[in-house]
């Protein structure tokens, strides 16, 4: 993803979007971190376009509320997949500018 996004209703059409090319994910450790904090780490199968792996920090506001959200995630070719798939998703929403839009040449 390129760029930030802001708001409940973009992070949850995001977040959904990403989970949809996954064909089975495998959690490695999900729980707290921190006092404000959650942690994801978990690998996943993307729909044609192999395994990837994935680290996300939840950061939380005093009220509870995810605040920022922080995701990593490996190999690059498989992001760039994954990616791409996002993008068509999201077309002709506010987001998929943020997505990569076509294969690489």
């Amino acid at each position: 993803m390129n760029g930030v996004v802001q708001g409940a209703e973009a992070v949850r059409s995001i977040v959904t979007s990403i989970r949809a090319p996954d064909d089975s994910q495998e959690f490695n450790f999900a729980g707290p971190y921190g006092e404000n904090g959650f942690l994801e780490d978990y690998t996943a199968q993307v729909r044609g376009g192999g395994q990837i792996g994935n680290v996300v920090l939840v950061t939380r506001n005093a009220a509870g509320q995810a605040q920022h959200i922080v995701a990593n995630y490996r190999p690059r070719t498989t992001l760039l997949h994954l990616s791409r798939l996002i993008g068509e998703q999201l077309a002709g929403t506010p987001y998929a500018g943020h997505f990569a839009t076509s294969a690489p040449e």
